[in-house]
């Protein structure tokens, strides 16, 4: 048995120690070491990789990572795993969509792949990118163990510069979807625990001296006439990084010291926006390494209890979308994407809330060039460990790599650092440093999370509504709340000095022979839900946007009732995303009314 073998150094650790996952727990794969990867040439790594469930952390005990190669009559012991035969799985996939009996299969899982070298250049670097791994992954080159990550949905980087050997290389990722009270989210959550390598893995190779961050914005003074450039470099201390925008006839050179720069820069750029989503082409050079991007500009703001776009108050037509697929789980395809966004469009929308972790980057990608105003988060969801400072360290470094990849994104306007968590001091801190560090990171963009409605009092009412800039409301009455009544009173006994978008509302509606023909759960009911909604939410004059949940029928655990079968019916298209529901007509014709306004308005003036 392995245990006994020398590559587990002993038995009695192999079988007994619990603290086995220490030395792997090392959190070094985090925001420091993303790298800016627009227009890098990459080779992909996507395809047929081993794989193993490993629900006992066999793995991590034996150390399967440091098992070489080796045919079956010529081992001396019993494998309990061989890496490098057998089944395997499509990368990137979640292994609960690829047989039954890993559905709600949580734990370890063991992916093992080769990389054949022809050269390794000694004068360059070379890195791995896995674009998400759900949620602890741990990364094994040629059985040296690299680091692990910790997120499931944020992209991290692994440099492997000096470990690569011409010829053949393994790679191995050890990924854990297990939920803990400690983690973000916690183990108690409204959507399905997806695991695997489900976004896209890849190889890259820069020069010594690399640009590792690239952020590009207008200067938000209000003139529209200042584009920033802030630059970060890894390998060099000094030199000069050369910005060029053709289109506005830019052409700068950033002075680089102690591995950054900033440059600001007059220009006139059309403003990006919904019905203009202007982008220029950018490049940016640092030596022998050069980046590409395709960026938008413009001004979000709060004035009062306004959402202001380049100088014109908003109302965020919206709705909000989790990455769920019926037969693909939670992994997302250009088509996904494009879909998604041409029933936003037949609503109505000009605003999505990617809900309740970081979506796809090609998500933003997309909405930059079609013209919809996003809304992106990290699942601080419901009651995480808030006093405990390794919550709070995953919270912050998945806050960090998501702004880090996305912060070029004009249709980006808000940061939201959580959803529907208890007022509690411990969360205020926490949810408050969240904040602090966006705007830290990002001076471009408006702060929000779901805050909290008092019901005995019928009045929002969250104390970290001082330190965010937009209020999410997730506010259900007509389902979880049977008073429809009280909603109108809140908004009575509301005064805030800050806009309310409502994040959250809405109502299960089944379709097709498992549903009711009337009451809960009913499409007719879920559409006269959504009537008395906008009835009553169209006289709040702070109300300045709303994202009802939800666009499509999503796979969830906790829901398993007679209608729902392990599914939340709260979209307004079923889960094949074909099939409408009559609320989607009643949300369009209200999305209809208000385009139309603004539209009278704009003319007016």
């Amino acid at each position: 048995m392995l245990e006994r073998s020398k590559l587990a150094d002993n038995a009695l650790q192999a079988l007994h120690d619990e603290d086995y996952d220490l030395p792997f727990n090392t959190q070094s794969l985090n925001h420091d070491g993303l790298i800016f990867m627009g227009g890098r040439p990459s080779e992909s790594l996507n395809g047929e990789w081993t794989f193993c469930v490993d629900l006992l952390d066999t793995g991590l005990r034996q150390k399967w990572f440091s098992m070489l190669p080796e045919a079956p009559e010529d081992r001396t012991e019993p494998w309990d795993y061989d890496p490098y035969m057998g089944e395997t799985v499509p990368v990137p996939s979640n292994w609960a969509m690829l047989k039954e009996k890993w559905y709600f299969f949580e734990g370890s899982a063991w992916y093992t792949r080769p990389l054949d070298m022809d050269n390794v250049d000694g004068e360059k670097r070379q890195f791995l990118r896995f674009g998400a791994a759900g949620y602890d992954c741990k990364i094994f080159l040629n059985g040296d163990f690299l680091g692990n990550h910790y997120g499931a949905s944020t992209p991290f980087c692994v440099e492997v510069t000096g470990k690569l050997h011409k010829g053949r290389n393994w790679i191995m990722a050890c990924v854990n979807n297990i939920r803990t009270k400690d983690r973000v989210p916690m183990h108690n959550t409204d959507w399905f625990n997806y695991g695997g390598l489900y976004r896209e893995v890849c190889v890259f190779e820069t020069p010594a001296s690399l640009i590792s961050d690239f952020f590009l914005y207008l200067v938000p003074d209000g003139t529209y006439s200042k584009i920033c450039a802030e630059v970060s470099i890894s390998g060099a201390q000094s030199g000069e990084a050369r910005l060029s925008i053709p289109e506005l006839s830019i052409d700068e050179t950033i002075s680089i010291r102690e591995g950054g720069g900033r440059v600001t820069i007059s220009a006139a750029p059309r403003l990006w926006s919904p019905d203009t989503p202007a982008l220029y082409d950018v490049s940016l050079a640092f030596g022998e390494d050069r980046v590409s991007d395709r960026v938008g500009f413009r001004q979000i703001e709060r004035i009062g209890t306004d959402i202001v776009l380049n100088g014109a108050p908003q109302f965020l037509r919206g709705i909000s979308v989790h990455e769920d697929d019926a037969v693909l789980g939670k992994v997302t395809t250009e088509e996904d994407l494009r879909r998604r966004f041409e029933h936003a469009r037949e609503l109505g929308c000009n605003y999505l809330r990617l809900a309740h972790y970081p979506h796809h980057e090609r998500a933003a990608e997309i909405a930059d060039e079609l013209g919809f105003l996003l809304w992106e988060e990290i699942p601080v969801y419901w009651a995480i460990d808030f006093a405990n400072p390794a919550t709070y360290r995953d919270a912050e470094n998945q806050l960090k790599e998501l702004i880090k990849r996305d912060r070029n994104r004009a249709s980006v306007i808000i940061w939201s650092v959580g959803n529907e968590n208890p007022d509690t001091d411990e969360r205020l801190d926490f949810m408050k440093n969240l904040a602090e560090t966006a705007r830290h990171m990002d001076p471009t963009r408006l702060t929000s999370a779901a805050c909290l409605v008092n019901h005995a009092n019928n009045r929002i009412e969250d104390r970290l509504a001082d330190y965010i800039d937009v209020i999410g409301l997730n506010e259900y009455y007509g389902w979880y709340e049977e008073n429809f009544e009280d909603l109108a009173k809140i908004g009575e006994n509301s005064n805030p000095d800050r806009p309310v978008v409502v994040s959250e509302t809405g109502a299960d509606g089944v379709i097709g022979p498992k549903g009711p023909a009337k009451g809960l759960f009913s499409e007719d009911y879920m559409a006269d839900v959504y009537r008395k909604q906008i009835s009553t939410l169209r006289q709040l004059s702070y109300v300045k946007g709303m994202s009802p949940w939800i666009l499509y029928d999503f796979r969830v655990e906790r829901r398993q009732n007679i209608f729902q079968n392990g599914y939340n019916h709260k979209g307004l298209i079923a889960a094949d995303k074909k099939t409408k529901k009559k609320a989607f007509q009643i949300l369009a014709e209200y999305y209809r009314e208000i385009a139309a306004l603004e539209e009278s308005a704009r003319k007016a003036s």
